[in-house]
């Protein structure tokens, strides 16, 4: 699964609310910096081109949907960065969170709740 940047990312995203759809839909979701409709073309290809996206051909236009699950994505997005800014530890994770004062301990104890019920 090749890295996307931000701009595949945003679009991406749209394509998983959308499930499937043309460019012109894709463009009407775009809230700020709208590409020129040429542009979010080349990108959707790009996203084909890449193994994201899929087409169903009607004449010359063609209506695009994820083949990337939202999850799938997400999962190796988080993999990624646990193992590149958190050297693979989800302890890590938390403690950064924590001291960011981005966590609450309400939040941890529901954690460590879901944790001891999978035992």
């Amino acid at each position: 699964m090749q890295k996307l940047t931000n701009k595949e990312e945003e679009i991406m995203h749209i394509l998983w609310m959308l499930k499937k759809a043309f460019v012109k839909d894709v463009l009407a979701e775009i809230k700020e910096d709208k590409p020129h409709y040429n542009t979010l073309s080349t990108i959707i290809r790009n996203l084909e081109e890449k193994g994201y996206v899929g087409y169903q051909a009607y004449g010359k236009t063609h209506q695009y949907f994820p083949i990337v699950t939202k999850e799938a994505y997400k999962e190796r997005f988080m993999n990624t960065a646990i193992e590149n800014y958190f050297n693979s530890s989800y302890k890590n994770v938390v403690s950064f969170f924590a001291k960011e004062e981005k966590i609450s301990v309400e939040d941890l104890k529901e954690i460590i709740a879901l944790i001891e019920n999978k035992k």
